[in-house]
């Protein structure tokens, strides 16, 4: 049977990033900026929840959020929603950046350690697990000593073009593992 005779394989979809206009368009804002086309592709909208800490927005049965805690504070939100809605912790997928990974690369995986993600951590912790299926977007490395410079800084002329076509390859890697899997979707892009 295929994934989607149950329906999606994710019942939440959480994007990380910081809140704020000056963190827009920063490295560490890529999983805003993914779950943000996912959204725009269903014509949906986000609303802001604040009994939740986060704006919210509908795919069908699918909830998409972006936590608005900061990075580092993210697990506070995950946790409020999948707590209301019931939703365990491998029915839920981080979309987070990552430094280890070239600009624009992705790497799925069903779950374990942060890496260092601080927003990552704060959901293991939060949720009690680190057996949440994640999505990470390469960043691109930082120079020595400066990792808060490098993910907090925004992105340079030269590097928009392959980061869109990053946000678009991992829009398409999502829907891959709704409708086909996680282990199908692992297989075709990592």
């Amino acid at each position: 049977m295929s994934a989607d005779s149950f329906g999606p394989v994710f019942r939440l979809i959480v994007g990380l990033g910081n809140p704020g206009r000056e963190y827009r368009d920063t490295r560490h804002n890529v999983g805003f900026m993914i779950v943000e086309r996912l959204v725009e592709s269903t014509k949906g909208e986000f609303r802001s929840e604040k009994s939740w800490h986060a704006d919210v927005a509908r795919c069908g049965e699918v909830i998409v959020c972006k936590p608005q805690t900061f990075m580092n504070r993210s697990g506070q939100a995950v946790r409020a929603i999948s707590q209301f809605f019931k939703i365990t912790p491998e029915q839920i997928l981080i979309v987070a950046d990552d430094m280890a990974l070239p600009l624009g690369k992705m790497r799925f995986r069903p779950g374990g350690s942060s890496g260092g993600q601080k927003g990552l951590q704060s959901i293991i912790e939060n949720l009690g697990t680190p057996e949440v299926p994640r999505l990470r977007i390469g960043i691109g490395a930082a120079a020595p000593g400066d990792a808060v410079g490098h993910v907090l800084g925004k992105f340079s002329p030269d590097e928009k073009i392959p980061l869109a076509e990053g946000l678009d390859r991992a829009a398409s890697a999502i829907d891959c593992a709704q409708t086909r899997g996680l282990q199908a979707a692992m297989n075709a892009y990592n």
